[in-house]
């Protein structure tokens, strides 16, 4: 089976992704629903490469659930296109930060933009908990900017 996600790029990151024929509804076009399988991927795979070769959080002994993600979508996707993810940091908060999502086609006509905020959390009581001083380095080193917006009791 031919491989339908792959990182073509570290820097900038970017992760091609195929769709496939599951992907789509009976009239051809990707169902909502497996954009924010497409973000989750790509997502992922930055993360790692963040961690070098670990989970970003696990590096840092915290936990990094998905606290939030919001998606722009401008374009549609059938079966057997191709799609060039480019995922990069956003800003940081106290506990949380966000990793800035776009994908376009080969030819660079944009397809989505997504947002995604994974928030640290202790791993003994899975509440919030500030992002470790070792994590905030590398999040800065890879264009993090910090911000000082109210993230709540979250």
């Amino acid at each position: 089976m031919k491989a339908t996600e792959m990182v073509l790029t570290t820097t900038p990151f970017v992760v091609r992704r195929e769709v496939r024929w599951g992907d789509c509804d009976p009239a051809g076009v990707v169902y909502t629903g497996r954009f924010p399988e497409y973000v989750l991927g790509a997502v992922a795979l930055y993360t790692e490469h963040l961690g070098e070769g670990r989970r970003l959080g696990d590096a840092h002994g915290v936990g990094t659930p998905c606290r939030g993600m919001s998606f722009d979508f401008v374009g549609t996707l059938w079966p057997g296109d191709v799609i060039l993810i480019e995922c990069k940091m956003g800003a940081m908060r106290t506990r949380s930060f966000d990793i800035q999502v776009n994908a376009c086609r080969p030819d660079g006509s944009a397809v989505f933009s997504a947002v995604f905020s994974p928030i640290c959390v202790r791993q003994d009581e899975r509440i919030g908990t500030p992002i470790p001083a070792a994590l905030r380095t590398v999040l800065l080193r890879h264009g993090a900017y910090e911000t000082h917006m109210n993230e709540g009791s979250a």
